[in-house]
């Protein structure tokens, strides 16, 4: 039997496992694993997670029964201390020896402390292990309970905003201190960078670049850090997460060849100076460099299985850095060479401060090849734009289409992901191609998504590759003419679509009825506003008749905000007020000391407000003329418009009147997801009305109409569906667009999303809404006028009926208000505490 030993039980080591048992079959090999910690393989990736409750078992790559069960002998807690080359053994701390065939060394890499003077003082900590995070939780306890508040983080990179989190997520205050000029001086440049600093500070999170700490301040325990010229940063913990450096100290002992700076010198096939002992991971030096994300080392873990079965496998000539990430609730990307800067090559820049979004594409200058770019705030073009670049696939015409949406009404600019070659890799945690996906369904060997992944493994690593995955399998299910159902939940195998003509035909008008006759079990929090929202679409059902099945926001009409108080907003059409409006509002916010807002919407928001005092609140505002905006319901949120032609002297229509036309005809009506409008009064579009998901522009001879845009995390411009319309044609075309989309959308689907994934796209929305191709059109304007002719207000109905006022208390058994609640001041006004 040959012996296999892995020396490291991190997930690079168990990764090799793992691919080793999928590819030995039923040959005589014994896998022997040494790892120093004191349990399994763990997902370092999501190590942060740790401290939102996870545990070392959630964060466990496999079960307890997995080695066992695939024959490999795991040692927990044993320190691999010497190699012995010439007779082929190991010996551990516990002075216990073990033959080998093949050795394979899966040390990773350990935190890189800088030598600061005082750096082993009580109170640093490094930001590596589940160990080193209990470690930290336990002293960010101890120093809370002395008043402590302010807490470092050494390094400015993926880690150090990772430890960050950490940090906040323990109710200090983080500070980020980067001796570079900028955050992630790797990934991002300078533009990017600044848009992250600015969206990591909008969380109250201290941003210090250029500094070289001197050295840690404190007698026993830290007090500070203190930098060049005098400066010190006063806090009472410091978490170093200043880079890595490799594992290689066995190595070394034993006469590997090393690099000048560390790491173990290894060849395409992953083989070391001795062809008998493996390096893979963070400990393993290829090309001069040492990789330090999972995909590398997961291809690294491939080929070094393959390569000791026998295989050809080698690794590639380069590695690609190429990584999508979620740091502190901020999406970043970037991919092939993200700051190439020559003659020869243009980058194309997109950045919004207002959406926090930046956007850098780096294209040839003959605008035929994509060589790299970088993504802030926005990353969900990520998938495309690598396997554009990865794949040396056509451009559009116009590059920058690649950032900006296409402006011409024809849709994505990205393709579908069938139109991506079979070689393409779609998953580089697992190097999952697209000819493996399609291919496991096609050839029969999957049938499910979940089947997919279990083979190919695809989506099991970060999960950025997941949408790709998602619309792969269902492309070729529907290939080989499976039929393809989005269903609700486990609860409903239906569509929203089916279950909203299930609903109308059988004149269902409670849930249960719906769940007893068409479902399975008792519902879940998927499913049950899914019915809820249909009903409101069918009848015009308030939140308030269906409050069981509401979530938080609808349940209490208003924003849950994250301190457990409540945002309300009341409805100001088309951003116009009167002075004794705005009075009221103001007057409503000192009275119950309320922080308040004008959002991008033109309305007033009021944050703070505790459960108990919603309906006292709805009162006084009604009673001045105010009703709900339903900022907290998947509905009609506002129309946004400019002063048009009554003050503004480019206005070519009366853009406000039209706004509030609109707003208040389609208000409190319920739909998939949110709505917003805009109405401009000019081409210069001071309303954004093509960034809604309905916009009218004022040109010669009439309305531009526009549909299926929106802002937010996925920003996508509107379309033309008609021009040089008239005002009663806006509206029919709006009656008929809004229910069909009503009728037809999926949970939670804005209208952008629809649009896309309607077959026959835009000419298709075109010949069903204005030339009634399907014989609906009719219809669709009686049911709007329906819902037109019915609204009532929410808060309205709280107020006037008692049995409703009863679920808005914070105990059951006390009109008291929750103490627990603290605030701090912030320029003027109140902020929850902690940030």
């Amino acid at each position: 039997m040959i012996k296999v030993i892995v020396v490291g039980n991190g997930m690079v080591g168990y990764k090799f496992c793992e691919k080793f048992i999928a590819k030995s079959g039923q040959e005589k090999f014994q896998i022997t694993v040494f790892g120093e910690e004191p349990r399994r393989a763990y997902d370092r990736v999501h190590l942060s997670e740790y401290f939102a409750g996870k545990s070392a078992d959630d964060l466990s790559m496999s079960t307890s029964a997995w080695y066992e069960e695939n024959n490999i002998i795991l040692n927990t807690s044993e320190l691999v201390l010497k190699i012995d080359r010439v007779n082929k053994t190991i010996v551990t701390h516990l002075e216990k020896s073990y033959k080998y065939d093949y050795l394979v060394l899966a040390t990773g890499s350990s935190a890189f402390v800088p030598p600061i003077p005082g750096v082993e003082k009580e109170g640093v900590f490094v930001y590596r292990t589940i160990e080193d995070l209990d470690a930290i939780m336990a002293y960010a306890k101890k120093i809370k309970q002395n008043g402590a508040t302010e807490a470092a983080v050494l390094g400015g990179g993926l880690l150090g905003l990772e430890a960050a989190k950490a940090v906040r997520d323990l109710g200090l205050n983080p500070h980020v201190v980067e001796f570079a000029p900028r955050l992630m001086p790797r990934q991002l440049d300078k533009g990017a960078s600044d848009m992250l600093q600015s969206k990591i500070e909008e969380l109250h999170i201290g941003i210090h670049l250029n500094k070289a700490t001197q050295y840690i301040d404190g007698e026993n325990s830290i007090k500070g850090m203190m930098f060049a010229n005098d400066e010190l940063l006063k806090v009472d913990m410091l978490v170093i997460s200043a880079g890595i450096k490799p594992r290689d100290e066995l190595a070394r002992v034993s006469g590997l060849v090393v690099g000048e700076r560390g790491g173990v010198l290894v060849n395409n096939t992953m083989q070391t100076s001795d062809p008998f002992i493996y390096a893979i991971g963070e400990v393993a030096l290829y090309n001069q460099m040492i990789y330090g994300l999972v995909a590398p080392g997961y291809e690294m873990a491939d080929v070094a299985a393959e390569q000791i079965l026998g295989g050809d496998k080698a690794m590639r000539e380069t590695i690609d850095m190429s990584t999508q990430l979620k740091l502190i609730g901020v999406e970043v990307a970037s991919f092939g060479d993200p700051f190439i800067e020559n003659d020869d090559v243009v980058a194309i820049v997109f950045e919004n401060k207002f959406s926090g979004i930046y956007k850098r594409i780096n294209v040839t200058k003959d605008g035929k090849t994509l060589l790299g770019g970088i993504l802030v705030g926005d990353s969900s073009d990520y998938n495309g734009l690598f396997q554009i670049y990865s794949n040396a696939m056509a451009l559009p015409p116009n590059p920058e289409d690649l950032i900006l949406g296409s402006r011409g009404g024809e849709g994505s600019t990205m393709g579908s992901a069938m139109d991506l070659p079979d070689t393409a890799v779609i998953c580089s945690c697992e190097n999952v191609t697209k000819g493996s996906i399609c291919c496991a369904i096609t050839d029969g060997s999957c049938e499910t998504l979940s089947d997919v992944v279990k083979l190919t493994k695809a989506t099991s690593g970060c999960g950025g590759c997941k949408p790709m995955v998602v619309d792969l399998v269902k492309a070729a299910q529907k290939s080989i003419g499976k039929e393809i159902k989005e269903s609700i939940c486990e609860h409903f195998h239906f569509t929203r679509q089916e279950l909203f003509d299930i609903v109308k035909i059988n004149k269902y008008t409670n849930y249960y009825e719906v769940i007893d006759h068409h479902g399975s079990g008792d519902g879940c929090e998927v499913c049950k506003p899914v019915v809820a929202s249909i009903f409101s679409s069918i009848y015009n059902d308030t939140a308030n008749k269906h409050v069981t099945t509401q979530d938080t926001n609808d349940r209490f009409l208003a924003n849950i905000q994250r301190n457990g108080t409540y945002s309300v907003v009341p409805r100001v059409a088309a951003g116009e007020i009167t002075p004794e409006k705005l009075i009221v509002i103001g007057q409503v916010a000192q009275q119950f000391n309320l922080y308040t807002k004008i959002t991008g919407a033109q309305r007033v928001d009021l944050f703070g407000a505790h459960v108990s005092d919603l309906p006292e609140i709805w009162r006084i505002l009604i009673e001045n003329g105010f009703e709900s905006g339903h900022a907290y319901g998947k509905s009609l949120r506002a129309v946004k418009s400019c002063v048009g032609n009554a003050w503004c002297r480019y206005g070519m229509d009366d853009s406000t009147t039209f706004a509030i036309e609109l707003e208040n005809r389609y208000k409190g009506i319920r739909s998939p997801h949110k709505l917003k409008g805009g109405v401009s009064a000019c081409i210069r579009e001071c309303a954004e009305a093509r960034g809604k998901d309905f916009g009218v522009i004022a040109v010669e001879g009439g309305w531009n109409l526009y549909i299926c845009g929106n802002g937010g995390a996925n920003p996508k411009h509107a379309v033309l569906l008609a021009e040089q319309i008239d005002k009663e044609t806006v509206f029919k075309y709006m009656d008929r667009f809004l229910m069909y989309y009503i009728r037809t959308a999926g949970p939670l689907v804005r209208t952008s999303t629809w649009l896309e994934k309607l077959d026959g796209g835009l000419d298709y929305l075109k010949e069903v809404i204005i030339h009634d191709r399907i014989g609906i059109c009719e219809a669709l304007e009686a049911e709007m006028a329906s819902l037109i002719g019915t609204f009532e207000c929410e808060w309205k109905q709280v107020l006037e009926k008692p049995r409703l006022m009863k679920r808005f208390s914070h105990f059951v058994n006390s009109d008291d208000k929750d103490d627990n609640i603290e605030y701090v001041p912030l320029r003027d006004q109140k902020m929850p505490k902690p940030w």
